[in-house]
Formats: structure tokens, sequence, C-alpha cells
């Protein structure tokens, strides 16, 4: 829906609108905003909100503070939830300098310079499909979540096993009320665990609806008493939450993935993307897995893939061709989690399939074969290499990949591995309750 600046100020006035968030995401995925009276819209929607840059990890320094908000129009919304001190509504906004020009640290920012390369290469449209998962948690007296579900439900189970059912729904009918459109919504395998796949959408906007998503299903959970996490691997021993990505691209209305002609159904230019993706993709896990407890959940056993592979068919693959062709066609990564920062690891994976496609990479043979079955020996012997298994060993990987940092640019890109490498000594050098329990009476 096309929104212009009259539309916004004579809807925030006539629903009688009181707060309009303006958000923005911070170089690791949280999202930030600035909350204004329905008295400064007009303010807003001329680009004249201003904040402190230096307040936010990894934007400016104290010295050269002063940003500025320029709000997406297409954008707003007016949240459904209905707070007492009236109705709220939002705008996404791109970060600005106070010259005019777009901050290099926008994260958004960065992903729309990903998509003005695609377009200088003849692709009009990056259009993406992702499959959020979550866990819900029950709280404490004090409101602070545990660890603890609130129901005994597998995957596709419903009540009265699956009691986030009721909240589940809810979330969905929020979510439809914003605007999008709900594909299906089921338990997953873990206690507790669900997901919610929403449809395809431009990828700018799909990772508007991912930051939005997140920020619905918390705030729903939390009226219902309950905590919803994002978290990738919140319990030992069970299914972590992945946030797997559906990509396609259009030329002209037409899905340039597809060519009826081939075996599987695939262009040339979908086998050099899929090959892009897979010569960076160790470097991409450091932001499509950006959390030392990311790789909690890269690891055999739990469904999350954690070798270099592709498969029109097989599900412990990282890269996973659905059945669907035609406009359909799609290519998914199934590594990344939901704790990322969906703006950089679409830019990521949009620079990685490009440079697949501007140098012409064919992807390795298809692995039909359970790769979890195989031996070291069996994935040696056909050159299937493994994720990172760590956050320090992805990060070492995009130091070295420089068609990734071209694509973050130099000021995200050093100001991210910082900030990483910062959380690695942190938990490094932290002593846990796993340590205390193994060692602390033994030795």
């Amino acid at each position: 829906m096309g929104y212009t600046k009259e539309d916004i100020i004579r809807i925030v006035r006539e629903q009688n609108i009181k707060f309009i968030r303006m958000q923005f995401a911070d170089m690791f995925g949280q999202l930030k905003n600035v909350a204004i009276t329905a008295s400064q819209i007009e303010k807003a929607v001329n680009n004249q909100i201003m904040f402190d840059g230096s307040s936010i990890e990894g934007f400016t320094r104290i010295n050269e503070s002063d940003q500025y908000l320029r709000p997406d129009l297409n954008s707003f919304i007016v949240f459904p939830w209905r707070p007492t001190l009236g109705k709220v509504a939002r705008l996404i906004c791109d970060v600005y300098n106070p010259d005019g020009t777009p901050f290099i640290g926008d994260p958004r920012g960065c992903l729309q310079r990903a998509l003005q390369k695609a377009r200088a290469m003849g692709f009009d449209d990056f259009n993406v499909g992702p499959e959020c998962e979550f866990f819900l948690f029950k709280t404490d007296e004090k409101g602070n979540p545990t660890t603890e579900t609130n129901d005994e439900a597998s995957y596709f189970d419903l009540g009265p096993l699956d009691h986030g059912e009721t909240t589940r729904r809810e979330i969905c009918l929020s979510l439809e009320e914003m605007g999008f459109e709900i594909e299906a919504s089921h338990h997953e395998v873990a206690a507790g665990q669900h997901e919610i796949d929403f449809k395809y959408e431009e990828a700018m906007h799909a990772a508007d609806n991912i930051m939005t998503f997140k920020l619905a299903v918390k705030t729903v959970a939390q009226k219902n008493g309950l905590h919803a996490t994002f978290m990738p691997k919140p319990i030992f021993g069970v299914a972590g939450s992945g946030m797997h990505v559906n990509m396609s691209m259009f030329t002209n209305g037409k899905n340039v993935f597809c060519d009826e002609k081939d075996p599987k159904g695939l262009s040339k230019t979908a086998y050099a993307f899929i090959a892009g993706l897979l010569a960076h993709v160790k470097g991409i896990t450091a932001i499509a897995n950006p959390l030392v407890n990311s790789y909690k959940r890269l690891v055999p056993g739990y469904e999350a893939p954690c070798y270099l592979s592709w498969s029109a068919s097989n599900r412990s693959a990282l890269i996973r061709i659905p059945s669907a062709r035609g406009q359909s066609t799609r290519v998914e990564l199934r590594s990344p989690d939901p704790s990322c920062n969906p703006y950089l690891v679409l830019a990521a994976c949009l620079a990685a399939g490009l440079d697949g496609i501007e140098k012409g990479l064919t992807p390795p043979p298809e692995v039909t074969e359970n790769i979890f079955a195989m031996s070291g020996e069996e994935r040696a012997a056909k050159g299937i290499e493994g994720l990172p298994a760590t956050l320090e060993e992805a990060i070492e990987c995009l130091k070295e990949d420089q068609v990734l940092k071209d694509a973050l640019g130099g000021h995200i890109c050093e100001k991210y591995i910082a900030g990483k490498e910062a959380e690695c000594y942190e938990y490094r050098t932290r002593v846990s309750s796993w340590e205390r329990e193994k060692y602390i009476i033994a030795y």
C-alpha cells in the first residue's frame, strides 16, 4: 500500500493516534526507536526527527553524533495491540547524516546498496520468504523468563498438547491486521517451539517484516504471560530455532531461476547463484549465525545444516531447492537463525549469489544422501566441507572474504567484527555453570 505524507498525517489525526515509533535497526539487528507524539507527525514525515547516533553501538562517535531518521512512508502501520495511553503507529526509517547523505553504517542502507547492484545487473526484484522459528517459555513470579514450556507437543501437534496454540493464533491475527499474509503456522519439533511462515516479499520489505514479526511475537507473548525468544539454542538436547531463507530473482516479471528444459528445472543463473552462496557461506555464517549460542544449534542430529552442500530434495543439505517450479522456483538457505540482522544477511546472500553469477560459477554435484549419516572419510571423499564450528572461526572467514566485506562496507564490517570479537572474548573468559558442576568438586 502506498502512502503519501498527507495520507499519514490524516490517518494519525482521524484515528486519534497518540504516539508514533520511528524505528530503525542497529548493526546487530536490535530494533531501536525514537517515540514521538502525534503533534510531531509533520516533522517526522518531512525527515526532521533527529537522534543521538553515538548512543547506538557501532554508529557514530560522540563528536559527530547528530543523525536524522528518514521514514519509509510505505512502512506506516498502526499496531493492533491497544495500550492504555492510546493508539500507537510506526514508521521504519533509514538513517541519514546531517548533510543529507545516507549513513554508511545503516543496515537498511547496506541492503539497499546490494539491491541497487542487482538492478544494475538486470535483475528487477530479489524476493525473500523467511521461515522464522521461536520458543515460548513460561515466566516466573517476577516476570522473568524461565526455560519451562507450557506444552508437551512436537511437530505439527495441536491442542490440548500444544498449549501455545492460542498465543500463536493471536500472533497470526495481529500480523494479519498489520498487512502480513500468513501462509502457515505450526508447532515445531521441540516442546514450546513454534514456526510462523509469511508470504515472500521484495527483499527490503521482507527484512522489515522480519523485524516487525519479532516485535509482534514478543509483544503478544508478553501480554499472555509468556516470554518469546529467538535465541538459536535455548535448551540443551533439543532442536534449535532456525530462519530458513527462500530466495528468488525476477527480470521483467519472470523468475530467472527457472528453466523448464533443465532436468531439475533450474537455470544457469540459479546454479551460479547456488555456487556463489556456497563459495561465500562460511563468511556469511558470521552474519547469519551471529551469536556464540548460534553454534550450539549448528551441530549434527538436530536438523540444522552443518555441511556445505546443495540438493533438490535432501533436507540435510545446507541449500535446498523446494519442489515448486515455474514462477515459484527458489533457493532455500537453511543455516541462518532468527537472532541475525535480516538486512545484513539478505545483503550478504545477494552479494554472494551475484558474485556467482558474475563469475559464471558452477556448484559441486548435488548431494542426495543423508549427510549426517556419512563418516568423516565419506564426506571428505565427496569434498563436503563443514560450516564454521564457532563464532570466532566464522569471523575469521568473514575477514578473508573480500566480496562480503565490500557488500557490508568498511564501517559496518569493522564495527561488526569488533563487536563480535568482544562477545567471543567475554564468552571465553566467563566461567559457566557447566564448568562449576563439572570441576569444582572433582578438582
